[in-house]
């Protein structure tokens, strides 16, 4: 995993433009020679709409330093519940002597598995990227979305209290394993090996997500009261797990509005106004020709 690479994330009430903020943001990295990649984590998948192209999991170069995937969510919540049932299967053997097994397929009822899932998904592409400068992403829905920013920090409390328990588990099965045999159980404890190695990878994304030199969160809001509204409620629920949001970004902005109201209110953050178009902005030249009337861009 390569530890310069950025996050760019877009994050926002629905229908505000976060793909279009995201798009627009990749193609000005891009056309400044900052190799980029978009990955789109919304199930409606906007980017391919606004590219005017498909896209898949595989990722496709559109333009000079700018490649673009998709991410389906199904298929990532198919190899978390897979690779939960090998775990449970290879560390409780035994459930095979019981027929027990048969029974893991509850597993896909638990709450919080699409969360888990985009999470393994976004390692898998942090870790494979090459040669990039920058991965922004085109978040899903507000209440996914502050799941996915927080979990590594829900999870690593819970993970952690099951280690303590573990460790104490462990501390009397070695008293009796030492009266009989002699050997010690901690240091091949399949269960506690899992647990610390869990602990470590929440750890690092964690770390990730709250360094900002790593990653810029960037909530895309409109001038309407409801939006508004959420924007507030998404700064005070992150500000409690130490995730701050960086910029904002005004998309839509009717034109003559006079935003130094909402720049003063959000003074404490980088300010980023997109006019609202006069023309859809679907396919590459539009984006450009949009861009090239931006006269300036916030640092990333």
């Amino acid at each position: 995993m390569d530890k310069n690479i950025k996050n760019i994330f877009f994050l926002g009430k629905g229908g505000v433009g976060k793909s279009t903020s995201s798009a627009l943001t990749a193609m000005h990295l891009a056309e400044n020679g900052k190799k980029t990649l978009l990955v789109s984590l919304d199930p409606a998948h906007n980017q391919s709409d606004i590219f005017d192209r498909h896209f898949s999991d595989k990722s496709v170069k559109v333009v000079e330093n700018l490649s673009i995937k998709e991410v389906d969510t199904n298929t990532w919540v198919s190899k978390y519940l897979k690779d939960i049932k090998l775990q449970v299967k290879h560390t409780y053997s035994y459930l095979t002597a019981f027929n027990l097994e048969n029974y893991l397929d509850i597993i896909k009822y638990s709450p919080g598995i699409e969360e888990y899932a985009l999470l393994m998904a976004y390692k898998s592409i942090r870790e494979a990227a090459k040669d990039v400068d920058f991965i922004i992403f085109d978040m899903p829905p507000t209440a996914l979305t502050l799941k996915f920013l927080t979990l590594p920090s829900f999870s690593l409390k819970w993970l952690e209290n099951l280690q303590s328990l573990r460790n104490k588990i462990i501390e009397k099965r070695e008293i009796i394993t030492k009266i009989k045999l002699g050997k010690k159980e901690i240091e091949r404890d399949k269960i506690l090996n899992k647990l610390n190695k869990q602990i470590t990878d929440y750890k690092a994304i964690k770390d990730i997500f709250e360094n900002s030199d790593l990653t810029s969160l960037n909530l895309v809001l409109n001038t309407d009261k409801l939006s508004f509204s959420e924007s507030q409620l998404i700064l005070d629920y992150l500000s409690k797990f130490n995730i701050r949001i960086k910029n904002i970004f005004l998309n839509k902005c009717p034109a003559g509005f006079d935003s130094k109201t909402i720049q003063k209110k959000y003074s404490g953050y980088g300010f980023q106004k997109f006019p609202e178009s006069t023309l859809p902005l679907i396919g590459i030249p539009a984006l450009s020709d949009y861009l090239n009337n931006i006269n300036e861009f916030i640092d990333l």
